[in-house]
């Protein structure tokens, strides 16, 4: 006879499965947010607390953007759902020609996707697709960075170089590897000099996601000059960094050469819409077009009219408001935060760029600070009245572009405040 486990009683019987977070301690009202306008988020506590992620690094231009609502509200009455799947719609090509015309290198197609980790999927099966028809099916190699994010999809968190619970889960990661960027390419070189022939494409974060670490120019300019000789492609991840986050539209505008392919979504539209897209360049399309080859790959709800609405309208908006002078001001408030911050007892260093940064957390024999330590000093500064996202040994703060003077006034008041409430609970023991 099968003894069936007595589990304990959940405090809450909320139906919401709450991702990344054990269930039977979630906070209910604390963590329950009702609204949303600006930069500002109010709770079911009754509390309202200015928000220092932009969401998911997405909401660039705020909460409740009038603009873009209205114009999603509008193609919702003209053509409340259209598909991509071997057919096209008018709000498609003119999203897709928009998004071309921004970057500093030239692409020639755009492939639309509904999240970042789905992109990146499609990004690696673009690569492989690329090198059948080129003639070397043996090119199934993906590489990455040791500490990186790139989703939670099967194939993303496989190419994920940060500790997802990938052996839990059992992705299959091997025809991925995973190189250090801060080794002055030294485990890159040996990487190709080893298996450069069977290399389908490096996918890299300018900033990574989990961490804010930048990556530094001389490796991106490494992986370049790598690609010449062995000819795979260079795929950059902007999904974070792309839209004002880090500098211009996108942060690889300032790298030597094009990489084959952008991967781009989070403030792509300000966090209205599920969606992602790739820019793909015409070193890749031209291939595909000689062969009369097919990309089998599709999603249901990417490149809808009303996402290519909001896509439209985001970077209208952007432009309007003069996203490159918000992002030179934002930065600049957060370099003075920052340094202001760091005469908290526990505050580190700083890692991170343009308005994407990190702010190191150690315990008080000099260590990191745990995981657990770091996810207490999220609860204190949360519970003091902001939102900061936790990362590896450190927070990261990634506000809105359109902050003020007053934002980052009351930011700093309550990032202090929920530091030194850590600091009297031994967080930092």
């Amino acid at each position: 006879m099968t003894v069936e486990p007595v589990l304990p009683t959940p405090r809450t019987q909320l139906p919401l499965w709450v991702p990344l977070t054990t269930q039977h301690d979630f906070d209910e009202a604390g963590y329950t947010a009702v609204s949303a306008n600006g930069v500002h988020v109010t709770f079911e506590d009754g509390q309202q607390r200015i928000c220092a992620k932009s969401g998911l690094w997405n909401t660039n231009l705020g909460y409740g953007n009038q603009q873009i609502a209205e114009a999603v509200a509008t193609v919702l009455h003209a053509a409340s759902y259209l598909p991509l799947f071997r057919t096209s719609h008018r709000k498609a090509i003119e999203a897709s020609r928009a998004l071309l015309s921004l970057p500093a290198h030239d692409f020639q197609r755009v492939v639309f996707s509904t999240s970042g980790g789905a992109a990146n999927d499609a990004a690696m099966k673009l690569a492989r697709q690329y090198f059948v028809l080129n003639g070397q099916p043996e090119r199934k190699l993906i590489v990455g960075l040791s500490g990186s994010y790139h989703g939670l999809t099967y194939g993303s968190q496989a190419l994920s170089g940060d500790e997802l619970g990938q052996a839990v889960y059992g992705v299959d990661r091997r025809n991925i590897r995973h190189i250090r960027f801060d080794d002055d390419a030294a485990e890159l070189t040996r990487l190709m000099q080893r298996e450069g022939h069977r290399i389908a494409a490096v996918i890299m974060e300018p900033v990574l996601g989990s961490g804010a670490e930048s990556v530094p120019d001389g490796f991106i300019e490494e992986v370049i000059k790598h690609r010449d000789h062995h000819g795979y492609l260079v795929v950059a991840d902007e999904v974070a960094t792309g839209f004002g986050r880090v500098n211009g539209w996108f942060a690889s505008d300032a790298w030597p050469r094009q990489p084959d392919i952008i991967i781009t979504s989070k403030g792509l539209t300000n966090g209205t819409s599920a969606c992602a897209a790739l820019l793909i360049a015409h070193r890749v399309t031209q291939l595909f077009d000689a062969s009369e080859s097919i990309f089998v790959h599709g999603e249901t709800q990417a490149g809808t009219p009303a996402t290519c609405a909001a896509i439209l309208s985001t970077i209208a908006e952007m432009k309007r408001l003069d996203h490159h002078t918000l992002n030179k001001q934002v930065a600049e408030g957060l370099n003075q935060l920052i340094e202001d911050l760091q005469h908290t007892p526990g505050v580190g260093n700083s890692t991170g760029r343009g308005c994407m940064r990190g702010l190191k957390l150690h315990a008080k024999n000099g260590m990191p600070l745990s995981s657990d330590g770091v996810l207490a000093v999220v609860r204190n500064i949360h519970q003091a009245g902001a939102i900061v996202q936790p990362g590896p040994g450190r927070i990261q703060l990634l506000p809105a572009l359109t902050y003020t003077e007053d934002n980052f006034a009351e930011l700093r008041a309550a990032v202090k405040a929920g530091l030194l409430s850590a600091e009297r609970d031994g967080v930092f023991e």
